[in-house]
């Protein structure tokens, strides 16, 4: 059977091929249709209207229409995105000034709230409770003026609160009963007098040029650990520091050394003492009677009547004795005589006159020192101190 033939553009085609061809035609008709039609939707929407120019005419054109890319075009591009961007920049600065203003404003009312409530409690309430203890630590609010120096509210309070923890723990006592606020209101009174008597002491103490070192200080110590006056141990004292008085180690220091600066000022200030304890010594170390100096020199009056004799024995551990005298005793054999010993009160010249295992028999010549409110009478008239709270 003969296959029928056709010429197709100048070529040979077959019944078979013609179908395909026809059949396949219209797609390829409509899709290069679509494609020149979307070219020409391009061409139009991307050339100005040009009536009927020729199609180069308007290809030139388009393309002197697209702007060229420079320096200058850069530059102007920059500052339209960042002057586009400002509107969103000013208004996050104005905010945080804003905030910062807000914060300001909270922390300055949160600071006069703080010092308000301070002032009320200190000044008006007299709280002496540890918050506003711990506060004074840090703040020096002041309570009284002595001169010309201001005396802290913190050393009133260091005052005042261990004679409130010794006889709350250890007597009982009950502050808020009627008995207890009396009680209370003396130990204030007291503790303020403390403080106004430590301030001129420390005025005559600059003005002698008198000072406690801590050499003084730690050799204090060292002797009243070494009689058991502090508990047997570190450990042990400051349990006892802490149960009775509500204090620290460093807090006893600082007690300490307070009543040592008002020792060495009266002992500075008062040379008399010091004459009339040198003048005994010399005529003991000439053969003087111990019993006859003690009876006329001695300002102990519970002893010098009886030659100067103690009337009881010493030990290391003896409480009615001073611990320099203590100190000084067991260095002495029966018989001797040991030079002038400061006791921080007075001179004392001291005289074994017998030794029974651990134990002293003594006798001693006392001279006093004057008292310290002798010296500070003249601060106090001069200038008298001004308080700001009433007890």
């Amino acid at each position: 059977m003969k296959r029928s033939k056709r010429r197709f553009g100048g070529a040979i085609v077959n019944k078979s091929h013609m179908a395909l061809i026809h059949k396949r035609t219209p797609k390829i008709i409509n899709k290069h249709a679509q494609y020149a039609v979307s070219i020409s939707k391009r061409v139009v929407l991307a050339t100005p209207r040009l009536g009927r120019r020729a199609p180069e005419e308007a290809l030139e054109q388009a393309i002197q229409t697209i702007p060229r890319i420079t320096n200058e075009t850069v530059a102007e591009h920059r500052e339209a995105v960042i002057g586009s961007a400002r509107k969103y920049i000013y208004p996050l600065r104005h905010s945080t000034n804003r905030i910062v203003l807000i914060s300001v404003g909270l922390f300055a009312g949160a600071v006069v709230t703080f010092f308000g409530y301070c002032l009320l409690a200190l000044y008006k309430f007299q709280s002496t409770s540890s918050f506003v203890y711990d506060v004074t630590q840090v703040v020096p609010f002041p309570i009284a003026k002595a001169g010309t120096h201001f005396i802290s509210y913190e050393s009133y309070l260091f005052e005042v609160r261990h004679y409130i923890h010794y006889y709350q723990t250890q007597q009982n006592v009950d502050f808020s009963s009627l008995s207890g606020k009396q009680q209370l209101a003396q130990f204030r009174q007291q503790a303020l007098n403390e403080v106004i008597e430590a301030a001129y002491v420390k005025q005559l103490a600059r003005q002698n040029d008198v000072v406690v070192t801590d050499n003084q200080l730690n050799n204090e110590i060292t002797l009243l650990q070494q009689q058991n006056r502090l508990g047997s141990s570190n450990r042990v004292f400051a349990d006892v520091l802490k149960e009775f008085w509500g204090w620290s180690i460093n807090d006893f220091r600082r007690e300490l050394q307070q009543q040592m600066l008002a020792q060495n000022v009266v002992s500075k200030l008062d040379p008399v003492a010091h004459k009339r304890a040198q003048n005994v010594l010399s005529q003991l170390k000439s053969g003087g009677d111990f019993a006859s100096l003690a009876k006329q020199y001695s300002d102990d009056a519970s002893t010098s009547g009886n030659g100067g004799a103690y009337g009881f024995s010493i030990n290391k551990q003896n409480q009615n004795v001073s611990p320099q005298v203590v100190n000084a005793l067991y260095g002495l054999r029966p018989g001797q005589i040991s030079g002038i010993i400061n006791t921080g009160s007075g001179l004392e010249i001291e005289k074994v006159t017998a030794v029974n295992g651990d134990e002293i028999q003594a006798s001693h010549i006392y001279i006093a020192f004057n008292s310290i409110d002798m010296y500070i009478a003249p601060l106090r008239a001069k200038e008298a101190p001004h308080f700001y709270i009433h007890t």
